[in-house]
């Protein structure tokens, strides 16, 4: 009875060195990426970014932060392994960032609203919000979603077809959208959420 107790309690840890080992072979497959604008005079610090973003999901893993030498946030990684799924936030500012902001006015004028039209044209900021799938080493850069399936119509039930998960981004682009008060730019389907 002893030895079954002594098991019991052993693999869970076993699966979870098994699990970290896996994550540490898998990769990392870029998906697409989101930009939130805002002035830079709204640009958070790190210590509120990471805030802002334990609470939107205690289960998020922070990794990677980097901050100036006021503390102002410059950049992260958010892990969510329930998502398959990681977020790299990079802050960015400067001419590039208002002449692309200039063009999405242009080509949005007539879409969004005046008030949305004028902060997007006076911001000067933005954090860009890059999606990853979690992927095994090794495996094709399609994105899980487009799996072909095996000779059977659905697959069989042994196949295990994780699909991209999209919370995690969303996640994390309203919980920085709300934090900086800016526009969120999804340049795939050319809108303002």
């Amino acid at each position: 009875m002893c030895d079954a107790v002594a098991w019991f309690h052993v693999l869970p840890s076993l699966n979870s060195k098994a699990a970290i080992m896996a994550k540490s072979t898998d990769e990392l497959h870029w998906r697409e990426t989101y930009f939130i604008v805002f002035p830079q005079d709204r640009r958070p610090a790190l210590e509120s970014v990471t805030k802002a973003l334990i609470k939107a999901n205690p289960n998020f893993e922070l990794e990677n932060l980097e901050s100036d030498s006021q503390g102002l946030f410059e950049s992260l990684l958010v892990e969510s392994d329930q998502d398959h799924a990681a977020v790299e936030v990079s802050y960015e500012v400067g001419d590039g960032v208002i002449e692309q902001n200039l063009e999405w006015a242009k080509q949005l004028q007539d879409q969004i609203a005046p008030s949305q039209l004028q902060e997007l044209v006076r911001s000067d900021a933005r954090l860009d919000v890059a999606h990853f799938e979690r992927m095994p080493a090794g495996s094709d850069d399609a994105p899980a979603a487009t799996a072909l399936f095996a000779e059977e119509e659905f697959g069989s039930e042994e196949e295990n077809f994780d699909m991209l998960d999209p919370t995690c981004l969303l996640t994390v682009v309203d919980a920085l959208a709300q934090l900086t008060d800016g526009l969120t730019f999804d340049p795939a389907s050319g809108e303002i959420l």
